[in-house]
């Protein structure tokens, strides 16, 4: 077994770098682990990319396969396993998207919480939904992907400068315009 240069900085991280190589060992129940902790943070970021549930779902099961068929090509360079999951994901969604080539973006009401509303939270919640959606796509295209990554994918900076490959500052300066750019169509002003 080859030693690393690198040594993870956490017990978490040294953890999941076990789990890893277990994986990639063939360890199904090491791969299941995986798959339920970056599950739910790699659909919100398919989500939050397509507007869509149905091509989140689809997108999120491609991005697990495609990572089942090449766990043994994954080489551990002290950064987490999520930043190869994430580039995997964004990889599909930009190739999705170019598929589509234009087409417009669903409406974001399927993401509606199933704890039932009310008609008035009903209401309330698709416009704020649709406000949202609409706001989005007078992002940039690096905008969006910052905005999903950081909070739909829950990614710090450094993380998503690695799978963008920019530089830290220039991950936080799109997210600070993308914020700002949002703040201002969510309160009626031209951005």
């Amino acid at each position: 077994m080859r030693e690393h240069h690198q040594t993870p900085a956490t017990p978490q991280a040294c953890s999941e770098q076990e789990t890893v190589h277990r994986a990639q060992a063939g360890d199904s129940d090491a791969f299941a682990q995986l798959y339920e902790k970056y599950f739910d943070k790699i659909y919100r970021y398919a989500f939050l990319r397509l507007g869509n549930k149905a091509d989140a779902e689809d997108l999120t099961e491609q991005v697990f396969l495609k990572a089942l068929e090449s766990i043994g090509n994954y080489r551990w360079r002290g950064m987490p396993f999520s930043s190869w999951l994430f580039r995997i994901a964004h990889n599909l969604v930009v190739d999705l998207i170019r598929r589509r080539s234009r087409a417009e973006m669903a409406p974001l009401i399927e993401a509606i919480p199933s704890k039932e509303p009310g008609p008035l939270e009903l209401v309330e919640l698709k416009v704020t939904l649709q406000e949202l959606a609409a706001a989005i796509k007078r992002l940039t295209e690096a905008q969006r992907q910052v905005i999903s990554f950081r909070f739909a994918g829950e990614l710090s900076s450094a993380e998503v400068a690695a799978i963008m490959g920019k530089s830290e500052g220039a991950v936080k300066a799109l997210q600070h315009s993308a914020l700002v750019t949002l703040r201002r169509c969510l309160a009626g002003s031209p951005a």
